[in-house]
């Protein structure tokens, strides 16, 4: 199996276990009143299966990203991606005018 599908896969399975703890923390610190629903009513069991999937392919999807980004090689340009322009000093020749005050 490529590298890649197998880092997917850890990521979707890390992804949905934060989800599970996400929501058994709704559910157990009552957040919004969340809990007294999903415990009050008798389709309570679907609500926090809905919580979990929905939360779980964010949660994924956020692992995934992360760790593709993780994996860039380190560059040693400079922000920007152009190399950085130092400035030069110019001399600028000047004429000297009479010394008569300015109005």
């Amino acid at each position: 199996m490529p590298e890649l599908v197998r880092l997917y896969i850890r990521s979707v399975a890390l992804g949905f276990g934060i989800s599970a703890l996400f929501t058994a923390g709704l559910v157990w610190w009552d957040v919004a009143g969340i809990g007294h629903l999903i415990l009050g009513s008798d389709i309570g069991l679907v609500a926090a299966a809905m919580l979990v999937v929905f939360n779980g392919i964010v949660f994924a999807a956020v692992q995934f990203a992360f760790r593709v980004m993780a994996m860039a090689e380190s560059d040693d340009r400079p922000a920007g991606g152009r190399p950085q322009r130092l400035p030069v000093p110019v001399p600028v020749p000047v004429s000297v005018r009479s010394q008569a005050p300015r109005r």
